[in-house]
């Protein structure tokens, strides 16, 4: 797996980036956690220009096999979490 940025590296590279301290930098990226966070949870989507959009989408309720024992299961409706890629980041990323 590439390099992994911890939250610490992000938030140090967010001050260095903005030209302000690490506490105030670390306070705007929770900040924008929990506005994507609670806009997604109450059905919303969240777009991060260049970076790509976060949304719910509502799974039906289906039937899953247990790879342990191979038995099929009833698993109720659910909700998950989605994210779309930005354009611009995918061909950054190929090219």
């Amino acid at each position: 797996m590439a390099d992994q940025m911890t939250k610490a590296q992000l938030v140090a590279a967010l001050a260095e980036a903005t030209g302000s301290d690490k506490k105030s930098a670390s306070a705007t990226l929770d900040a924008l956690a929990g506005i994507i966070t609670e806009k997604v949870s109450a059905g919303g989507a969240v777009t991060l220009p260049g970076v790509g959009k976060i949304y719910c989408r509502s799974r039906e309720a289906r039937q899953v096999r247990n790879p342990a024992t191979g038995e099929m299961i009833h698993k109720d409706a659910d909700k998950v979490v989605k994210i779309t890629v930005a354009k611009a980041l995918k061909e950054s990323v190929n090219g």
